[in-house]
C-alpha cells in the first residue's frame, strides 16, 4: 500500500506516478484516517478546542483533501477512460464524507463550543467561516430533511461531473478536415498546427477543432463563410439534442437546477441564489440583479453603437447586408485591421511564449519584491513547467504552468490549489503553498516557440494574479490563507487587477521578441493596440452582464421544478431581450457548456467577474496615480497591495482589505474609465 503515490505526503504529489488503479485503495485509507478522525474529535471527552481539533482533524482531512485534489487535476488535464472511471467509482463516497463532515452536529456543537477569545484574529475568522458553513451544510437539519440534503450533494456531485464531462467529449468529437482552398485568410500557425494534426491521423486536409486555438481563429480569419458556419454551429450546439445525444447536457441543467432549488429551500432561502450569496460581499440576490441591470444601463448605447459599426463596415466594405452569427467575430477583425491598421495575427508574432513569461516574471518579481526560479517536481505531461517563487532567499511557494492545448484536456484557464499556506498544528512545520496554473494555448509550429495573442497574455497574466493570491499569503490559518475563505465575488480581484498590466508599454516592451526577427514590440504598434483597446467593449460588456443576468435569474424566479424542456433556452431569450443588442440563432445552446455555473463553482456567482472587476479596476488606479516619471510602477504602491490584499487572503472581510490598500470603499468610476465608457453616452 506504501507503493501507491496517493498516500505519499512527503512534499509534492507524485503526477508522473499516479495511475487509475491507485485511486480505489487511496480512498480508502485515507477516508478510513479522516473517518476515524471526525470519531475522536466529536467524542464526549474530546476537548473543545481550536488547535487540538485542527491537530486531529484537519491533519486528516487535509490530507484526503490533498490526495483527492491530485486525482481531480489529473482528471481534468489528462483525461482517460480508466482515469475518469476510477475518479467515477470513488467520488460518491468522496462527496459523501465531505456532506457528512460539514454537517455533522457534534462536530457543530463542539466548534460553537470553542472558546473564541482565546483565539487570535486568523483563528477567530476561520472559526466565524467555519460555523457558517456548518448551517449551509445541513448541520441544523433533522432526520428526513438531514438525508436528503445529503442525496442532493451526492447527486449534484454526479452531475456536474457527468455535464463536464460532456462537455469535453463533445468538444473533442468533433473534427473537419479542409482542403486548402476553404483555408483562405486563416493565420499560417495555424494551417501548420491543423496540417500536423492530420497528419498525425495519417489523414489528408487539414484537421479543424473546436479547441479554441483552431476555433477562434478561423472565425476571425477565415474568409469562407461556409467554413466558419460549419465550425459556428457546431460550437453553439455541443452537448446539446442538436449534436451527439450521448453528449446532450439538457437533462443534466433541469436535474442539477431542480436539484439547488430543493437544497436552497431545505436550509431556509426561498431560492439558490439567496442562499449563494451568504458567504459573499453582496447583500442579496437582489442587490446583484440591481447592478447587473444598472451596468446595462451604463453599457446598453455603448454596445449598440459597436453592433451599428460592425453593421454599416460589413454592408460598405465586405459586402455582408445580412451579417449571420457566424461573421460577426471575421467583421470584427476587418473593421479593427482598418480602423487601427493592425491585426491580431501581426501582434502575435511578437507574443513568443518564453519571452512572454520572462515579462510577466519580470513585472512581478519588481512589483511584489520577490524572486521566480525554476525548480523541479513530478509532472503529468512533459510541457508542464514548475517554478518556486522566493523571498529574500526563503521559499514563499511554488507553481505548476500547463500551457498548451491537448486532447483530454478541459478548455478554458484556470488556477487550482495543490496545498495551502498552514502552520501544521500537528508537527509545528510552516507548509507552503503550491498553485498549479492552467491555460490552453496553441502549441510552437515548424520549431518554432508558441505564439500567444494578446488575449492569451491578459489569460495568463489573470491566472497568475489567482497564484499570487495564493500563494503570497502571510496567513498561516489553513482556512483563511491564500485565496480560501475570500469571499466569492472579491476572488477575482487580484486575477484582473494583474490584466490592467498587459496594457502598459513599460512591461509589455519587456515581453515581446518578433518570432524571427527577435525585435521588440514596435511602439506604433503598441499605439495602435491602445487606440484598440476598447473597441467593442460596449458589446464584450453587454455579454458578460448576460451571462451573469441569465445566471442569477435561473437560481431565483426560475422554476425548475417545474419545467419543461426548452424553458432555460426562454429564460435565456428573455434575458437577451432585456440587455443584449447582438441578436443570437434560435439554435444556439451556450448553457449546455455553461460549465462555469453548472460544474465550475459560479453557480449563482458568475456576477462576481464584473461585481471584482469595478475593485480590480479601483486598485489598479492606484497604481496610475502613483506612477513614477519614467512609467515605472511604484514600489510602495505595490508593497501595500500586496501587504493589504494578498498577504491577508481570506483572513479579514474582502472590503476590509480592500478599504486597507485604498483607504475607502471601491468606486465604479474606474472600470468605466477603463473600458472607454466613462465619456457622455454615444446618442
Amino acid at each position: 500500500m506504501m507503493n501507491n503515490p496517493l498516500l505519499d505526503f512527503a512534499d509534492l504529489p507524485l503526477f508522473d506516478r499516479i495511475q487509475p488503479e491507485h485511486v480505489a485503495p487511496a480512498v480508502d485509507v485515507l477516508l478510513a484516517g479522516a473517518e476515524e478522525a471526525l470519531q475522536t474529535v466529536t467524542a464526549p471527552d474530546f476537548p473543545a478546542d481550536w488547535i487540538e481539533i485542527s491537530k486531529v482533524l484537519d491533519v486528516a482531512s487535509e490530507r484526503f483533501s490533498r490526495a483527492w485534489g491530485a486525482v481531480g487535476h489529473l482528471n481534468a488535464v489528462a483525461d482517460t477512460p480508466a482515469l475518469r472511471a476510477a475518479y467515477n467509482e470513488a467520488m460518491p463516497r468522496v462527496t459523501e464524507f465531505w456532506t457528512r463532515l460539514g454537517s455533522d452536529e457534534r462536530l457543530y456543537a463542539k466548534y460553537k463550543a470553542i472558546d473564541t477569545g482565546r483565539l487570535n484574529p486568523e483563528q477567530r475568522q476561520a472559526h466565524k467561516n467555519a460555523v457558517r458553513n456548518f448551517v449551509l451544510g445541513g448541520a441544523e437539519l433533522q432526520g428526513e430533511a438531514k438525508q436528503r440534503f445529503a442525496v442532493i450533494q451526492e447527486r449534484q456531485a454526479e452531475l456536474s461531473q457527468k455535464f463536464s464531462e460532456n462537455a469535453l467529449d463533445a468538444t473533442d468529437a468533433f473534427a473537419y478536415y479542409a482542403q486548402p482552398d476553404e483555408l483562405e485568410g486563416v493565420p499560417q500557425d495555424v494551417i501548420g498546427a491543423a496540417r500536423a494534426a492530420a497528419e498525425a491521423e495519417g489523414k489528408p486536409g487539414y484537421k479543424l477543432t473546436l479547441k479554441m486555438p483552431c476555433y477562434l481563429p478561423v472565425m476571425q480569419f477565415a474568409r469562407s463563410s461556409a467554413l466558419r458556419e460549419r465550425l459556428y454551429r457546431a460550437y453553439v450546439t455541443r452537448a446539446s439534442e442538436l449534436g451527439d445525444p450521448a453528449f446532450d447536457n439538457t437533462a443534466l441543467i433541469n436535474e442539477i437546477l431542480a436539484l439547488r432549488q430543493e437544497e436552497a429551500r431545505l436550509l431556509g432561502y426561498p431560492n439558490f441564489g439567496e442562499l449563494s450569496v451568504v458567504p459573499k460581499m453582496a447583500d442579496s440576490a437582489d442587490q446583484v440583479t440591481r447592478f447587473l441591470r444598472d451596468l446595462a444601463v451604463k453599457a446598453g448605447p455603448y454596445g449598440a453603437r459597436d453592433l451599428a459599426d460592425l453593421r454599416s463596415f460589413a454592408s460598405e466594405h465586405l459586402g455582408l447586408r445580412d451579417p449571420q452569427p457566424w461573421d460577426w467575430s471575421y467583421i470584427g477583425e476587418k473593421l479593427k485591421e482598418a480602423r487601427y491598421a493592425f491585426s491580431e495575427q501581426e501582434v502575435k508574432q511578437y507574443f513568443t511564449a518564453p519571452k512572454v513569461m520572462a515579462g510577466l516574471f519580470k513585472i512581478v518579481e519588481t512589483l511584489f519584491e520577490v524572486s521566480i526560479r525554476r525548480d523541479s517536481a513530478p509532472v503529468w505531461h512533459p510541457t508542464v513547467e514548475f517554478y518556486r517563487i522566493e523571498r529574500g532567499g526563503a521559499k514563499v511557494g511554488q507553481f505548476y504552468l500547463d500551457p498548451s492545448a491537448r486532447a483530454g484536456k478541459r478548455g478554458g484557464a484556470w488556477m487550482d490549489d495543490v496545498r495551502a499556506r498552514w502552520l501544521r498544528p500537528d508537527d509545528g512545520v510552516l507548509q507552503t503553498p503550491v498553485a498549479q496554473l492552467v491555460c490552453n494555448f496553441a502549441a510552437g509550429v515548424d520549431g518554432k516557440p508558441p505564439l500567444l495573442t494578446h488575449d492569451d497574455v491578459t489569460t495568463l497574466f489573470h491566472e497568475f494574479g489567482h497564484g499570487l493570491h495564493h500563494m503570497l499569503t502571510q496567513v498561516n490559518e489553513r482556512d483563511v490563507s491564500g485565496i480560501s475563505g475570500v469571499e466569492w465575488d472579491a476572488v477575482e480581484l487580484p486575477s484582473q487587477f494583474m490584466e490592467n498590466f498587459c496594457w502598459e508599454w513599460d512591461v509589455l516592451r519587456h515581453m515581446t521578441a518578433h518570432v524571427d526577427t527577435g525585435e521588440p514590440l514596435p511602439r506604433a504598434l503598441f499605439d495602435k493596440m491602445t487606440a484598440a483597446k476598447n473597441f467593442q467593449s460596449g458589446l464584450q460588456t453587454l455579454r458578460q452582464i448576460e451571462f451573469s443576468l441569465f445566471d442569477m435569474l435561473l437560481h431565483t424566479s426560475y422554476d425548475a421544478a417545474n419545467a419543461q424542456s426548452g424553458d432555460v433556452l426562454a429564460l435565456l431569450a428573455q434575458v437577451r431581450a432585456e440587455v443584449a443588442v447582438m441578436p443570437s440563432p434560435p439554435f444556439s445552446r451556450t448553457p449546455n457548456t455553461f460549465s462555469h455555473i453548472f460544474s465550475g463553482g459560479y453557480a449563482a456567482g458568475y456576477y462576481s467577474y464584473k461585481w471584482a472587476e469595478v475593485l480590480s479596476a479601483d486598485a489598479y488606479a492606484a497604481f496610475e496615480e502613483s506612477v513614477g516619471a519614467d512609467g515605472e510602477p511604484n514600489i510602495e504602491t505595490g508593497r501595500k497591495y500586496r501587504q493589504a490584499i494578498l498577504e491577508a487572503g481570506g483572513s479579514r472581510p474582502a472590503m476590509e482589505s480592500f478599504k486597507a490598500f485604498r483607504g475607502r470603499e471601491p468606486q465604479l468610476d474606474a472600470l468605466l474609465r477603463h473600458q472607454g465608457m466613462a465619456e457622455p453616452q454615444p446618442a
